[in-house]
């Protein structure tokens, strides 16, 4: 894992930020990460390629909100996902950690240990969820 620090964005990190974002606001993102005391944003390195990416925002030195997270299409499956929540878990010390995300991803945070609850229709025809992960 490697902390993405460059004034312009790689093409595969921009595919990979699209896939957690709308494409019209990867632009925005992007540059919040690199100018946001409280926001980081990580790639997974696999052979010279970043094919993964995590985005966070902290809210104190030990918690944290995920903002982005996506791996490419052709490398999911293998525990990338879950291998960059452990990064950021250890490397930071947290204590807590939660996420907001739709129906498609939900078991991804659940099968990691998150707690899932639902926050209903945020969206219309969109429900949504909030993952929440605790240190014992």
């Amino acid at each position: 894992m490697k902390e993405i620090k460059s004034i312009s964005i790689e093409p595969n990190v921009r595919e990979l930020l699209s896939f957690a974002t709308s494409e019209k606001n990867v632009e925005k993102e992007f540059e919040l990460y690199m100018h946001s005391p409280v926001r980081e944003l990580y790639g997974y390195d696999l052979e010279d390629e970043i094919v993964g990416c995590i985005g966070i925002e902290f809210l104190s030195p030990n918690r944290c909100e995920i903002k982005h997270i996506a791996v490419s299409q052709t490398h999911r499956g293998v525990s990338i996902g879950s291998k960059m929540i452990s990064f950021i878990w250890e490397k930071y010390s947290l204590s807590f950690m939660f996420a907001e995300t739709d129906k498609d991803a939900v078991n991804f945070y659940k099968n990691y240990g998150f707690k899932i609850t639902s926050l209903g229709e945020k969206y219309p025809g969109v429900e949504r969820f909030q993952c929440i992960l605790k240190s014992c």
